[in-house]
């Protein structure tokens, strides 16, 4: 991506005006995939990877938004109805229409977004997109809205306005991120707690694919909606039941053995795979990373068998990954059906591990891999 001084240049070129900036990051997820809809816990961090919006205030209702990514000029006004349904500009019409319900008096903008997030890899380049959309015109406006607030007005957007029914990880990892920290989220009541990660230690390595996913109108929300048929058939047995967050498999085995197949699957991987968060963030706190590894290999195996969202490629990477020297653990990433793994490595094996990964994979599929050892990084902000 190109540096800050050089988007500065390009927005006086566009836009005539002298630009503030604001950045906020991807995310990648160690382990609890599709546990945040389903109000339980998961820990991701905050990467090293950003995308930033350049933005100065117009004096209309009017939103103007260049894409550096996409060569792209969208103009709308805030009242009227934005780009079709899966463009990117959605996303940012969607947040100029949350902030409303948070108190931000949102006006009209000029903003350029430029993001070295990579799309469609499942490190959450959406939410990084809402995000610092977010903090680009609450800034514009004087505000500076609670950061939770901020992440669920950017998870609003994204299911109502999008039309994808995402949970609030990838936001809440976005606004709250810490250098050198995984963060334990709590995605019912929004408690984050930093986990430190040894850097020195170990490394955690994105594995893209390069295999595609979309994710609004799909598979993604058909695995929602069995999971609220799963708790519908809880709840009529055992009244109080609000989430898959309030069971454990132990306790709802019985009950799901005459349930149909797909939904019983979906409610054991959840269950199952919030007491793994919670089993992995001690190991991280102790540093038993051995231990980490194991947990993030059996969430792979549950996300491809129970859940079924993972593919060919996710599983073919994870399957190399585990046999390098230095390799702890891996599991497919972010929503599934294609983009990355995530792979936690012992420092001292990083560049070896990631230049073998990317020449078995290129030499078994045919496709070169994009693969990143990345460092947990801070939040979003403006950049001043």
């Amino acid at each position: 991506m190109a540096g800050l001084d050089s988007l500065r240049q390009e927005f006086r070129r566009l836009f005539g005006a002298e630009p503030r900036a604001f950045r906020a990051p991807g995310r990648v997820n160690l382990i609890g995939g599709h546990t945040d809809y389903n109000e339980g816990w998961v820990l991701p961090l905050a990467i090293d990877r950003d995308c930033l919006v350049l933005a100065t205030a117009r004096s209309d209702r009017r939103l103007r938004v260049h894409s550096r990514e996409f060569g792209e000029t969208i103009e709308a006004g805030l009242d009227g109805p934005a780009a079709g349904e899966h463009h990117w500009s959605r996303y940012v019409f969607g947040v100029a229409w949350a902030l409303g319900g948070i108190g931000v008096p949102v006006a009209g903008a000029d903003l350029l977004v430029a993001s070295d997030v990579p799309h469609g890899g499942g490190l959450s380049s959406s939410a990084a997109l809402e995000v610092s959309t977010a903090f680009a015109l609450s800034g514009l406006a004087s505000v500076s809205p609670d950061r939770a607030k901020i992440a669920r007005a950017c998870q609003r957007a994204e299911n109502g306005f999008v039309g994808m029914r995402c949970g609030i990880m990838d936001q809440l990892a976005s606004c709250f991120g810490r250098r050198d920290h995984a963060l334990l989220i709590d995605c019912r009541t929004l408690d984050v707690r930093p986990v430190p990660l040894d850097s020195s230690r170990v490394r955690v390595v994105v594995a893209n694919t390069m295999a595609r996913h979309a994710l609004a109108g799909s598979a993604y929300n058909r695995r929602r909606e069995e999971c609220e048929e799963a708790v519908r058939r809880i709840a009529a047995v055992r009244p109080g039941i609000r989430a898959l967050r309030d069971a454990s498999w132990e306790k709802i085995a019985s009950l799901a053995q005459d349930w149909p197949e797909s939904i019983r699957h979906r409610a054991r991987h959840v269950t199952l795979e919030i007491a793994r968060v919670h089993a992995a963030a001690k190991a991280l706190e102790s540093g038993d990373y051995e231990a980490l590894g194991t947990l993030m290999l059996e969430s792979h195996r549950s996300l491809h068998e129970d859940y079924e969202v993972s593919s060919a490629e996710l599983n073919l990477m994870v399957e190399l990954a585990r046999e390098l020297p230095g390799a702890l653990g891996a599991r497919m990433t972010g929503g599934g059906f294609g983009g990355s793994t995530v792979n936690l490595v012992r420092a001292e094996a990083v560049d070896d591990f990631t230049a073998s990964l990317a020449h078995l994979y290129e030499s078994r599929t045919g496709i070169v891999p994009q693969i990143t050892a990345c460092r947990p990084g801070d939040g979003a902000g403006e950049i001043v």
